[in-house]
């Protein structure tokens, strides 16, 4: 018997980072990820976002790849957003996301930093946290592409 354990903190935006994802309605949005996590045998230890973009902690089972986990997940929740009339200014989301693996230890530090997005987005812009993001877990950006679409 075969044993895996992953962790992904999963960061992605809407379409042109437009704040189309307004607070009243999010849990609603979180609602409907965590029934695509669940469908999909994950498990969703902590979403949270701005008006422009998402958080998430999850495992996903190992036969299922992030990007194929990806594609489904932005498929589904663009088409519902888009349906859904408290979200009037949703148009899609943007291209991409960014994956991060995380240990088992470093969930409750990883968690507590989805929770606090809003108060630390009070000083921080989406931009440059994802940029951190990028280059702290070593890639590196081409600054043609960066946030374009």
């Amino acid at each position: 018997m075969s044993y895996t354990h992953f962790v992904y903190h999963i960061v992605w935006r809407t379409y042109r980072s437009l704040p189309a994802i307004n607070e009243e309605h999010e849990r609603d949005l979180y609602g409907y990820i965590l029934g695509y996590v669940n469908n999909h045998k994950g498990k969703l230890f902590r979403i949270g976002g701005m008006p422009d973009h998402i958080h998430m902690l999850i495992s996903i089972p190992p036969d299922i790849a992030v990007s194929e986990f990806m594609r489904g997940l932005k498929f589904a929740t663009s088409t519902w957003l888009k349906q859904n009339t408290d979200f009037p200014l949703f148009s899609g989301w943007g291209e991409g996301y960014a994956a991060f693996t995380y240990s088992k230890e470093q969930i409750p530090v990883v968690k507590h930093y989805i929770m606090n997005q809003k108060e630390h987005h009070k000083v921080t812009t989406f931009a440059e946290e994802y940029r951190k993001f990028i280059i702290d877990n070593g890639g590196t950006i081409d600054e043609r592409f960066f946030l374009k679409d």
